[in-house]
Protein backbone atom coordinates (compact mmCIF):
# COMPACT_ATOMS: atom_id res chain seq x y z
CA UNK A 1 0.00 0.00 0.00
CA UNK A 2 1.41 3.38 -0.80
CA UNK A 3 0.02 6.36 1.19
CA UNK A 4 -0.60 9.26 -0.99
CA UNK A 5 1.16 12.89 -0.08
CA UNK A 6 -1.39 14.87 2.90
CA UNK A 7 -3.41 17.69 1.69
CA UNK A 8 -4.04 19.78 4.46
CA UNK A 9 -7.45 21.83 5.50
CA UNK A 10 -7.72 25.45 6.95
CA UNK A 11 -3.84 25.46 6.62
CA UNK A 12 -2.78 23.21 9.32
CA UNK A 13 -2.77 19.24 10.13
CA UNK A 14 -4.48 19.15 13.74
CA UNK A 15 -7.07 22.26 12.68
CA UNK A 16 -9.82 19.78 11.12
CA UNK A 17 -13.13 19.28 12.15
CA UNK A 18 -13.86 15.37 12.61
CA UNK A 19 -15.34 14.81 8.89
CA UNK A 20 -11.99 16.38 7.21
CA UNK A 21 -9.63 14.06 9.96
CA UNK A 22 -12.07 11.20 8.82
CA UNK A 23 -11.73 12.12 5.32
CA UNK A 24 -8.00 13.36 5.01
CA UNK A 25 -6.96 9.71 6.78
CA UNK A 26 -8.96 7.60 4.17
CA UNK A 27 -7.13 9.40 1.51
CA UNK A 28 -4.02 8.39 3.10
CA UNK A 29 -5.20 4.87 3.46
CA UNK A 30 -5.32 5.32 -0.25
CA UNK A 31 -9.05 5.62 -0.72
CA UNK A 32 -9.73 7.87 -3.65
CA UNK A 33 -13.21 7.40 -4.71
CA UNK A 34 -16.29 8.54 -2.99
CA UNK A 35 -19.30 6.98 -4.39
CA UNK A 36 -22.56 9.48 -2.85
CA UNK A 37 -26.19 9.94 -2.31
CA UNK A 38 -26.09 12.27 0.95
CA UNK A 39 -28.14 14.36 3.25
CA UNK A 40 -28.66 17.03 5.55
CA UNK A 41 -26.91 14.94 8.49
CA UNK A 42 -23.99 14.38 5.51
CA UNK A 43 -23.34 18.04 5.08
CA UNK A 44 -19.90 18.10 6.57
CA UNK A 45 -18.86 15.04 4.95
CA UNK A 46 -19.65 16.38 1.33
CA UNK A 47 -17.62 19.47 2.64
CA UNK A 48 -14.31 17.64 3.43
CA UNK A 49 -14.82 15.38 -0.01
CA UNK A 50 -14.94 18.56 -1.86
CA UNK A 51 -11.58 20.12 -0.03
CA UNK A 52 -9.40 16.68 -0.94
CA UNK A 53 -8.62 17.61 -4.35
CA UNK A 54 -7.39 14.18 -4.69
CA UNK A 55 -11.01 12.33 -4.23
CA UNK A 56 -13.22 11.76 -6.58
CA UNK A 57 -16.99 12.15 -5.98
CA UNK A 58 -19.41 10.40 -8.17
CA UNK A 59 -23.09 10.94 -7.02
CA UNK A 60 -25.50 8.15 -7.74
CA UNK A 61 -29.52 8.66 -7.76
CA UNK A 62 -30.60 5.62 -5.68
CA UNK A 63 -28.29 3.99 -2.33
CA UNK A 64 -28.23 0.71 -4.40
CA UNK A 65 -26.50 2.27 -7.05
CA UNK A 66 -23.91 3.60 -4.84
CA UNK A 67 -23.56 0.63 -2.83
CA UNK A 68 -23.42 -1.56 -6.25
CA UNK A 69 -20.80 0.82 -7.85
CA UNK A 70 -18.43 0.66 -4.57
CA UNK A 71 -18.49 -3.27 -5.07
CA UNK A 72 -17.44 -2.92 -8.88
CA UNK A 73 -15.03 -0.75 -7.92
CA UNK A 74 -13.86 -3.10 -5.05
CA UNK A 75 -13.45 -6.02 -7.08
CA UNK A 76 -11.95 -4.35 -10.23
CA UNK A 77 -9.28 -1.70 -8.72
CA UNK A 78 -8.86 -4.63 -5.48
CA UNK A 79 -8.64 -1.67 -3.37
CA UNK A 80 -11.77 -0.28 -1.47
CA UNK A 81 -14.00 2.84 -2.22
CA UNK A 82 -16.14 5.09 0.66
CA UNK A 83 -19.72 5.37 0.03
CA UNK A 84 -21.81 8.31 1.51
CA UNK A 85 -25.20 7.30 2.78
CA UNK A 86 -27.62 8.97 4.62
CA UNK A 87 -28.68 7.71 7.89
CA UNK A 88 -30.32 4.66 8.53
CA UNK A 89 -33.15 4.43 5.63
CA UNK A 90 -30.46 5.82 3.26
CA UNK A 91 -28.06 2.87 4.02
CA UNK A 92 -31.11 0.71 4.00
CA UNK A 93 -31.85 1.49 0.71
CA UNK A 94 -28.50 0.21 -0.32
CA UNK A 95 -28.26 -2.93 2.02
CA UNK A 96 -28.98 -5.77 -1.18
CA UNK A 97 -26.15 -4.62 -3.37
CA UNK A 98 -24.06 -4.70 0.08
CA UNK A 99 -25.27 -8.60 0.16
CA UNK A 100 -23.83 -9.06 -3.17
CA UNK A 101 -20.52 -7.13 -2.50
CA UNK A 102 -20.04 -9.39 0.77
CA UNK A 103 -20.61 -12.71 -0.71
CA UNK A 104 -18.00 -11.51 -3.61
CA UNK A 105 -15.41 -10.17 -1.01
CA UNK A 106 -15.21 -7.05 -2.35
CA UNK A 107 -13.32 -4.51 -0.69
CA UNK A 108 -16.12 -1.48 0.61
CA UNK A 109 -16.04 1.53 3.45
CA UNK A 110 -19.35 2.94 4.04
CA UNK A 111 -19.35 6.26 5.90
CA UNK A 112 -22.67 6.73 6.86
CA UNK A 113 -24.28 9.87 8.41
CA UNK A 114 -27.01 9.88 11.54
CA UNK A 115 -28.15 12.75 14.16
CA UNK A 116 -26.55 14.04 16.26
CA UNK A 117 -25.95 12.42 19.90
CA UNK A 118 -27.69 15.26 21.51
CA UNK A 119 -30.38 15.22 18.94
CA UNK A 120 -31.15 11.20 18.85
CA UNK A 121 -33.19 11.34 22.01
CA UNK A 122 -35.94 13.53 20.47
CA UNK A 123 -36.32 10.81 18.01
CA UNK A 124 -37.09 12.87 14.81
CA UNK A 125 -38.28 11.47 11.69
CA UNK A 126 -35.30 10.02 10.41
CA UNK A 127 -33.81 9.07 13.38
CA UNK A 128 -33.44 4.67 13.58
CA UNK A 129 -30.68 2.00 14.46
CA UNK A 130 -28.13 3.19 11.57
CA UNK A 131 -25.47 0.71 13.47
CA UNK A 132 -28.78 -2.09 13.95
CA UNK A 133 -28.99 -1.80 10.09
CA UNK A 134 -25.97 -2.10 8.99
CA UNK A 135 -24.89 -5.32 10.96
CA UNK A 136 -26.76 -8.00 8.67
CA UNK A 137 -24.64 -6.69 5.85
CA UNK A 138 -21.45 -5.57 6.85
CA UNK A 139 -18.76 -7.32 8.15
CA UNK A 140 -17.61 -4.91 10.80
CA UNK A 141 -19.51 -1.82 12.25
CA UNK A 142 -18.27 1.00 14.18
CA UNK A 143 -20.53 4.09 15.73
CA UNK A 144 -17.87 7.10 16.17
CA UNK A 145 -17.18 7.67 19.71
CA UNK A 146 -16.07 11.42 19.25
CA UNK A 147 -15.14 14.66 16.98
CA UNK A 148 -11.13 13.27 17.63
CA UNK A 149 -12.38 9.65 17.42
CA UNK A 150 -13.70 9.45 14.07
CA UNK A 151 -10.70 9.43 12.65
CA UNK A 152 -9.17 6.43 13.60
CA UNK A 153 -12.44 4.70 13.31
CA UNK A 154 -11.78 5.49 9.47
CA UNK A 155 -8.20 4.22 9.75
CA UNK A 156 -9.73 1.10 11.38
CA UNK A 157 -12.34 0.80 8.82
CA UNK A 158 -9.79 0.83 5.81
CA UNK A 159 -7.66 -2.21 8.07
CA UNK A 160 -10.64 -4.41 7.89
CA UNK A 161 -12.05 -3.34 4.22
CA UNK A 162 -8.48 -3.92 2.80
CA UNK A 163 -6.94 -5.90 5.04
CA UNK A 164 -9.43 -8.37 5.50
CA UNK A 165 -8.46 -10.84 2.29
CA UNK A 166 -10.19 -10.38 -0.10
CA UNK A 167 -12.13 -7.21 0.65
CA UNK A 168 -14.61 -7.13 3.76
CA UNK A 169 -17.57 -4.43 4.26
CA UNK A 170 -16.64 -2.02 7.07
CA UNK A 171 -19.14 0.64 8.23
CA UNK A 172 -18.85 4.12 10.66
CA UNK A 173 -21.55 5.84 11.45
CA UNK A 174 -20.82 9.59 11.88
CA UNK A 175 -22.82 11.25 14.33
CA UNK A 176 -23.28 14.46 12.53
CA UNK A 177 -21.64 16.57 16.04
CA UNK A 178 -18.82 14.65 15.62
CA UNK A 179 -18.41 15.63 12.01
CA UNK A 180 -18.60 19.17 12.35
CA UNK A 181 -16.49 19.43 15.76
CA UNK A 182 -13.21 21.33 15.66
CA UNK A 183 -9.97 20.05 16.88
CA UNK A 184 -9.67 16.41 15.28
CA UNK A 185 -6.66 15.64 13.42
CA UNK A 186 -5.66 12.58 10.83
CA UNK A 187 -4.02 9.56 12.01
CA UNK A 188 -2.11 7.50 9.80
CA UNK A 189 -2.92 4.62 7.77
CA UNK A 190 -2.87 1.08 9.20
CA UNK A 191 -0.68 -1.74 8.67
CA UNK A 192 -2.21 -4.24 7.01
CA UNK A 193 -1.51 -7.93 7.51
CA UNK A 194 -1.00 -10.53 4.83
CA UNK A 195 -3.68 -13.32 3.49
CA UNK A 196 -4.24 -16.14 5.78
CA UNK A 197 -1.95 -18.96 4.32
CA UNK A 198 -3.76 -22.91 4.26
CA UNK A 199 -1.40 -24.98 6.21
CA UNK A 200 1.04 -27.22 5.39
CA UNK A 201 -0.98 -30.12 6.63
CA UNK A 202 -3.92 -29.19 4.33
CA UNK A 203 -1.70 -28.80 0.70
CA UNK A 204 -0.39 -32.39 1.79
CA UNK A 205 -3.84 -33.51 2.15
CA UNK A 206 -5.29 -32.22 -1.03
CA UNK A 207 -2.36 -33.48 -2.79
CA UNK A 208 -3.01 -37.27 -1.61
CA UNK A 209 -6.45 -36.73 -2.36
CA UNK A 210 -5.83 -35.52 -5.82
CA UNK A 211 -3.44 -38.54 -6.25
CA UNK A 212 -6.54 -41.08 -5.36
CA UNK A 213 -7.90 -43.05 -7.62
CA UNK A 214 -11.17 -42.26 -9.32
CA UNK A 215 -12.92 -39.35 -10.86
CA UNK A 216 -11.77 -36.26 -9.14
CA UNK A 217 -11.90 -32.21 -9.66
CA UNK A 218 -11.07 -28.98 -8.10
CA UNK A 219 -13.63 -26.94 -7.40
CA UNK A 220 -12.77 -22.99 -7.61
CA UNK A 221 -14.16 -19.44 -6.57
CA UNK A 222 -13.15 -16.20 -5.08
CA UNK A 223 -9.23 -15.25 -5.77
CA UNK A 224 -9.16 -18.71 -7.54
CA UNK A 225 -10.41 -17.56 -10.73
CA UNK A 226 -7.57 -15.05 -11.44
CA UNK A 227 -5.47 -15.62 -14.04
CA UNK A 228 -2.31 -16.71 -12.29
CA UNK A 229 -4.29 -18.55 -10.10
CA UNK A 230 -5.93 -20.63 -13.25
CA UNK A 231 -2.59 -21.29 -14.49
CA UNK A 232 -1.16 -23.13 -11.11
CA UNK A 233 -4.93 -24.99 -11.09
CA UNK A 234 -4.00 -25.84 -14.98
CA UNK A 235 -0.60 -27.07 -13.61
CA UNK A 236 -2.56 -29.13 -10.96
CA UNK A 237 -4.66 -30.72 -13.71
CA UNK A 238 -1.96 -31.66 -15.75
CA UNK A 239 -0.39 -33.57 -13.27
CA UNK A 240 -3.13 -35.43 -11.86
CA UNK A 241 -5.87 -35.13 -15.04
CA UNK A 242 -8.53 -33.48 -12.74
CA UNK A 243 -11.36 -31.43 -13.81
CA UNK A 244 -11.66 -27.83 -13.04
CA UNK A 245 -15.31 -26.68 -11.97
CA UNK A 246 -15.49 -22.88 -11.25
CA UNK A 247 -18.73 -22.00 -8.74
CA UNK A 248 -21.80 -20.83 -10.65
CA UNK A 249 -21.41 -17.24 -9.78
CA UNK A 250 -17.98 -16.21 -9.48
CA UNK A 251 -17.18 -12.27 -7.91
CA UNK A 252 -14.04 -11.98 -10.83
CA UNK A 253 -13.09 -14.89 -13.46
CA UNK A 254 -10.60 -13.71 -15.90
CA UNK A 255 -11.25 -15.82 -19.06
CA UNK A 256 -10.62 -15.99 -22.49
CA UNK A 257 -8.44 -17.33 -25.17
CA UNK A 258 -4.84 -18.21 -23.68
CA UNK A 259 -5.82 -18.56 -20.12
CA UNK A 260 -7.13 -21.69 -18.48
CA UNK A 261 -10.39 -22.71 -19.15
CA UNK A 262 -12.99 -23.83 -16.31
CA UNK A 263 -16.18 -25.59 -16.38
CA UNK A 264 -19.21 -24.10 -14.22
CA UNK A 265 -21.04 -25.27 -11.97
CA UNK A 266 -24.74 -25.34 -13.45
CA UNK A 267 -27.51 -23.21 -11.32
CA UNK A 268 -30.66 -25.43 -11.09
CA UNK A 269 -29.79 -27.60 -7.81
CA UNK A 270 -30.72 -31.48 -9.70
CA UNK A 271 -28.50 -30.14 -12.66
CA UNK A 272 -25.32 -29.54 -10.79
CA UNK A 273 -26.29 -32.23 -8.61
CA UNK A 274 -26.08 -34.79 -11.09
CA UNK A 275 -22.92 -32.68 -12.59
CA UNK A 276 -21.12 -33.39 -9.64
CA UNK A 277 -22.33 -37.23 -9.08
CA UNK A 278 -19.62 -38.76 -10.27
CA UNK A 279 -16.69 -37.24 -8.61
CA UNK A 280 -15.03 -39.66 -5.67
CA UNK A 281 -12.61 -36.34 -4.48
CA UNK A 282 -13.35 -32.75 -4.67
CA UNK A 283 -10.57 -29.98 -3.36
CA UNK A 284 -12.45 -26.98 -2.51
CA UNK A 285 -10.19 -23.46 -2.89
CA UNK A 286 -11.49 -20.23 -2.41
CA UNK A 287 -15.20 -21.66 -2.54
CA UNK A 288 -17.02 -23.79 -0.33
CA UNK A 289 -19.05 -27.01 -0.97
CA UNK A 290 -22.20 -26.23 -3.35
CA UNK A 291 -25.30 -25.92 -2.42
CA UNK A 292 -28.56 -25.62 -3.79
CA UNK A 293 -29.65 -21.82 -4.09
CA UNK A 294 -33.15 -22.33 -2.74
CA UNK A 295 -35.10 -25.40 -1.06
CA UNK A 296 -37.65 -27.30 -3.21
CA UNK A 297 -39.92 -29.79 -2.37
CA UNK A 298 -38.04 -33.43 -2.61
CA UNK A 299 -35.12 -31.62 -4.01
CA UNK A 300 -31.43 -31.87 -2.54
CA UNK A 301 -29.39 -28.70 -0.86
CA UNK A 302 -26.62 -30.66 -0.46
CA UNK A 303 -24.90 -30.59 -4.05
CA UNK A 304 -21.97 -32.94 -3.11
CA UNK A 305 -21.85 -36.41 -3.70
CA UNK A 306 -22.35 -37.71 -0.48
CA UNK A 307 -19.09 -40.73 -0.08
CA UNK A 308 -17.10 -38.04 -2.01
CA UNK A 309 -13.98 -36.87 -0.26
CA UNK A 310 -13.95 -33.27 0.29
CA UNK A 311 -11.09 -31.45 1.05
CA UNK A 312 -11.10 -27.60 1.77
CA UNK A 313 -7.43 -26.40 0.44
CA UNK A 314 -8.41 -22.55 0.70
CA UNK A 315 -11.26 -20.76 1.82
CA UNK A 316 -12.66 -17.31 0.46
CA UNK A 317 -10.40 -15.66 3.53
CA UNK A 318 -6.76 -17.40 2.77
CA UNK A 319 -4.75 -17.00 0.03
CA UNK A 320 -5.64 -18.92 -3.29
CA UNK A 321 -2.70 -18.09 -5.03
CA UNK A 322 0.01 -19.27 -2.45
CA UNK A 323 -2.74 -22.38 -1.81
CA UNK A 324 -2.79 -23.53 -5.49
CA UNK A 325 1.16 -22.46 -5.87
CA UNK A 326 1.99 -24.86 -3.09
CA UNK A 327 -0.30 -27.89 -4.39
CA UNK A 328 1.53 -27.41 -7.69
CA UNK A 329 4.67 -27.77 -6.33
CA UNK A 330 3.79 -30.37 -3.62
CA UNK A 331 2.24 -32.24 -7.16
CA UNK A 332 5.47 -31.94 -8.95
CA UNK A 333 3.30 -30.76 -11.46
CA UNK A 334 5.07 -29.50 -15.12
CA UNK A 335 5.74 -26.11 -15.61
CA UNK A 336 3.20 -25.33 -18.03
CA UNK A 337 -0.68 -25.54 -17.54
CA UNK A 338 -3.09 -27.95 -18.92
CA UNK A 339 -6.43 -26.92 -20.37
CA UNK A 340 -5.47 -23.53 -22.20
CA UNK A 341 -8.74 -22.08 -23.89
CA UNK A 342 -8.36 -21.96 -27.64
CA UNK A 343 -10.46 -19.71 -29.64
CA UNK A 344 -14.11 -20.07 -30.31
CA UNK A 345 -16.35 -18.95 -33.02
CA UNK A 346 -19.79 -19.58 -33.41
CA UNK A 347 -22.09 -18.63 -36.34
CA UNK A 348 -24.47 -16.37 -35.68
CA UNK A 349 -28.01 -17.66 -37.20
CA UNK A 350 -29.61 -14.80 -38.77
CA UNK A 351 -32.67 -12.86 -38.79
CA UNK A 352 -34.99 -12.81 -35.15
CA UNK A 353 -32.64 -12.28 -32.18
CA UNK A 354 -32.19 -15.16 -29.35
CA UNK A 355 -30.06 -15.58 -26.91
CA UNK A 356 -28.24 -17.97 -29.13
CA UNK A 357 -27.28 -15.49 -32.01
CA UNK A 358 -27.08 -12.50 -29.43
CA UNK A 359 -24.40 -14.47 -27.24
CA UNK A 360 -22.63 -15.28 -30.63
CA UNK A 361 -22.54 -12.00 -31.97
CA UNK A 362 -21.46 -10.49 -28.54
CA UNK A 363 -18.17 -13.38 -28.79
CA UNK A 364 -16.93 -12.40 -31.79
CA UNK A 365 -16.85 -8.63 -31.37
CA UNK A 366 -15.90 -8.35 -27.54
CA UNK A 367 -12.74 -6.17 -27.28
CA UNK A 368 -9.80 -7.10 -25.41
CA UNK A 369 -9.39 -6.86 -21.72
CA UNK A 370 -13.10 -6.03 -21.47
CA UNK A 371 -15.30 -6.29 -18.32
CA UNK A 372 -18.54 -8.17 -18.47
CA UNK A 373 -20.90 -7.43 -15.55
CA UNK A 374 -23.33 -10.08 -15.97
CA UNK A 375 -26.93 -9.68 -14.97
CA UNK A 376 -28.28 -11.57 -17.86
CA UNK A 377 -29.93 -14.24 -15.76
CA UNK A 378 -32.28 -16.65 -18.28
CA UNK A 379 -31.03 -14.96 -21.32
CA UNK A 380 -27.41 -14.44 -20.79
CA UNK A 381 -26.26 -17.91 -19.98
CA UNK A 382 -25.34 -18.29 -23.75
CA UNK A 383 -23.25 -15.22 -24.05
CA UNK A 384 -21.67 -16.74 -20.88
CA UNK A 385 -20.52 -20.17 -22.42
CA UNK A 386 -20.29 -18.62 -25.76
CA UNK A 387 -17.29 -15.89 -24.68
CA UNK A 388 -15.74 -18.75 -23.66
CA UNK A 389 -13.34 -18.66 -25.85
CA UNK A 390 -13.61 -15.21 -26.90
CA UNK A 391 -10.54 -12.26 -26.66
CA UNK A 392 -9.49 -12.46 -22.51
CA UNK A 393 -11.77 -10.89 -20.82
CA UNK A 394 -12.99 -10.36 -16.99
CA UNK A 395 -16.48 -11.62 -16.54
CA UNK A 396 -18.10 -10.34 -13.26
CA UNK A 397 -21.58 -12.01 -11.61
CA UNK A 398 -24.16 -11.71 -9.21
CA UNK A 399 -22.68 -13.49 -6.39
CA UNK A 400 -25.55 -12.97 -3.62
CA UNK A 401 -28.36 -13.06 -6.17
CA UNK A 402 -29.77 -10.06 -4.87
CA UNK A 403 -30.96 -8.55 -8.43
CA UNK A 404 -30.56 -5.08 -9.63
CA UNK A 405 -26.27 -5.04 -9.27
CA UNK A 406 -25.93 -5.28 -12.83
CA UNK A 407 -25.46 -1.88 -13.86
CA UNK A 408 -24.43 -0.19 -10.30
CA UNK A 409 -21.51 -2.83 -10.93
CA UNK A 410 -20.76 -1.58 -14.43
CA UNK A 411 -20.08 1.67 -13.18
CA UNK A 412 -17.86 0.50 -10.00
CA UNK A 413 -16.12 -1.13 -12.77
CA UNK A 414 -15.80 1.84 -15.36
CA UNK A 415 -14.18 4.04 -12.92
CA UNK A 416 -11.94 1.82 -11.66
CA UNK A 417 -10.73 0.72 -15.00
CA UNK A 418 -11.25 3.63 -17.55
CA UNK A 419 -9.11 2.41 -20.42
CA UNK A 420 -11.00 -0.90 -20.20
CA UNK A 421 -14.79 -1.21 -22.53
CA UNK A 422 -17.05 -2.18 -19.96
CA UNK A 423 -20.28 -4.42 -21.48
CA UNK A 424 -23.32 -4.35 -19.04
CA UNK A 425 -25.48 -7.53 -20.05
CA UNK A 426 -28.24 -7.13 -18.41
CA UNK A 427 -32.19 -8.93 -18.17
CA UNK A 428 -35.40 -6.40 -18.42
CA UNK A 429 -36.68 -6.83 -14.91
CA UNK A 430 -33.49 -6.78 -12.41
CA UNK A 431 -32.08 -3.96 -14.63
CA UNK A 432 -35.59 -1.85 -13.28
CA UNK A 433 -34.29 -1.99 -9.73
CA UNK A 434 -31.03 0.13 -10.45
CA UNK A 435 -32.14 1.90 -13.48
CA UNK A 436 -30.70 5.26 -11.99
CA UNK A 437 -27.15 3.88 -13.17
CA UNK A 438 -27.42 4.88 -16.00
CA UNK A 439 -28.00 8.67 -15.10
CA UNK A 440 -24.09 8.40 -13.17
CA UNK A 441 -23.01 6.70 -16.81
CA UNK A 442 -24.00 9.80 -18.74
CA UNK A 443 -22.74 12.09 -15.93
CA UNK A 444 -19.95 11.13 -15.56
CA UNK A 445 -19.04 9.97 -19.38
CA UNK A 446 -18.24 5.96 -18.30
CA UNK A 447 -17.30 3.83 -20.86
CA UNK A 448 -19.84 1.20 -20.45
CA UNK A 449 -22.57 -0.29 -23.27
CA UNK A 450 -25.74 -1.92 -21.64
CA UNK A 451 -27.05 -4.61 -23.37
CA UNK A 452 -30.64 -5.07 -21.67
CA UNK A 453 -32.28 -8.49 -22.89
CA UNK A 454 -35.97 -7.69 -23.08
CA UNK A 455 -37.96 -10.24 -22.89
CA UNK A 456 -40.88 -8.83 -21.35
CA UNK A 457 -40.97 -10.80 -18.24
CA UNK A 458 -39.41 -12.07 -14.87
CA UNK A 459 -38.66 -15.74 -16.79
CA UNK A 460 -36.20 -16.88 -13.74
CA UNK A 461 -39.52 -16.69 -11.76
CA UNK A 462 -42.11 -18.41 -14.14
CA UNK A 463 -39.61 -21.41 -14.45
CA UNK A 464 -39.00 -21.13 -10.36
CA UNK A 465 -43.08 -21.24 -9.92
CA UNK A 466 -42.91 -24.76 -11.81
CA UNK A 467 -39.75 -25.99 -9.93
CA UNK A 468 -41.32 -25.38 -6.83
CA UNK A 469 -43.99 -26.85 -7.57
CA UNK A 470 -47.28 -25.00 -8.05
CA UNK A 471 -49.94 -26.35 -10.48
CA UNK A 472 -51.80 -24.40 -13.09
CA UNK A 473 -51.19 -20.64 -11.62
CA UNK A 474 -53.65 -18.50 -12.45
CA UNK A 475 -53.63 -15.23 -13.96
CA UNK A 476 -53.01 -13.44 -10.80
CA UNK A 477 -50.22 -15.36 -10.34
CA UNK A 478 -48.83 -15.11 -13.48
CA UNK A 479 -49.61 -11.24 -13.74
CA UNK A 480 -46.85 -10.63 -10.83
CA UNK A 481 -43.97 -11.98 -13.61
CA UNK A 482 -45.31 -10.53 -16.28
CA UNK A 483 -43.73 -7.07 -17.25
CA UNK A 484 -45.74 -6.26 -20.80
CA UNK A 485 -48.95 -4.64 -18.91
CA UNK A 486 -47.33 -1.51 -20.00
CA UNK A 487 -44.11 -3.32 -22.03
CA UNK A 488 -41.07 -1.34 -20.60
CA UNK A 489 -39.25 1.09 -23.03
CA UNK A 490 -35.81 1.30 -22.17
CA UNK A 491 -34.58 3.21 -25.18
CA UNK A 492 -36.96 5.89 -23.88
CA UNK A 493 -35.46 5.56 -20.30
CA UNK A 494 -32.07 5.92 -21.65
CA UNK A 495 -32.75 8.74 -23.31
CA UNK A 496 -33.99 10.21 -20.39
CA UNK A 497 -31.19 9.52 -18.51
CA UNK A 498 -28.91 11.34 -21.02
CA UNK A 499 -27.45 7.84 -22.17
CA UNK A 500 -27.97 7.17 -26.36
CA UNK A 501 -29.70 3.69 -27.05
CA UNK A 502 -31.18 1.70 -30.11
CA UNK A 503 -33.49 -1.36 -30.11
CA UNK A 504 -32.83 -3.97 -31.99
CA UNK A 505 -34.57 -7.09 -32.82
CA UNK A 506 -32.06 -8.82 -35.22
CA UNK A 507 -28.87 -10.78 -34.98
CA UNK A 508 -28.15 -8.21 -37.54
CA UNK A 509 -29.09 -5.05 -36.17
CA UNK A 510 -27.37 -6.47 -33.07
CA UNK A 511 -24.25 -6.99 -34.36
CA UNK A 512 -24.64 -3.53 -36.27
CA UNK A 513 -25.34 -1.56 -33.22
CA UNK A 514 -23.40 -3.62 -31.06
CA UNK A 515 -19.97 -3.00 -33.37
CA UNK A 516 -21.27 0.65 -33.40
CA UNK A 517 -20.97 1.19 -29.16
CA UNK A 518 -18.01 -0.42 -29.18
CA UNK A 519 -15.90 1.70 -31.63
CA UNK A 520 -17.55 4.68 -29.75
CA UNK A 521 -16.19 6.34 -26.06
CA UNK A 522 -19.26 6.94 -23.74
CA UNK A 523 -22.17 5.21 -22.16
CA UNK A 524 -24.76 3.38 -24.69
CA UNK A 525 -27.45 1.08 -24.24
CA UNK A 526 -28.72 -1.32 -27.10
CA UNK A 527 -32.41 -2.99 -26.07
CA UNK A 528 -32.53 -6.26 -27.55
CA UNK A 529 -35.52 -7.84 -28.16
CA UNK A 530 -36.05 -10.91 -27.39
Amino acid sequence: MHAHATVSFKGGLTDMNGAEAFIETLYSCGVEVCFANPGTSEMQLVAAVDRQHGMRAILGLFEGVVTGAADGYGRMAEKPAVTLLHLGPGLGNGLANLHNARKAGSPIINMVGDHATYHLHFDAPLTSDAAGVARPMSDWVRVSKSNRDLAQAGAEAFGVAQGGYPGKIATVIVPADHAWSEGAAAVAPPVLPSPPQAPAATIAAAAAALQGEGPKCLFLGGRALRADALVQAGRIAAATGCRLIAETFAARHQRGVGRVAVEKLPYFGEQAEAYLKEFKTIVFCGAEPPVSFFAYPGKPSWLSPPDAELVRLASLREDALAALTALADALGAPAEPALVQAATSFPAEPGKLNSANLGAVLADLLPENAIVSDEGATQGGASLLMCAGAKPHDWLQLTGGAIGQGLPLAVGAAVACPDRKVIALHGDGGAMYTCQALWTMAREQLDVTTIILNNGSYAILNIELMRVGVQNPGPKALSMLDLKNPAIDWTQISHGMGVPALRVDTAEGFRAALADALASKGPRLIEAML
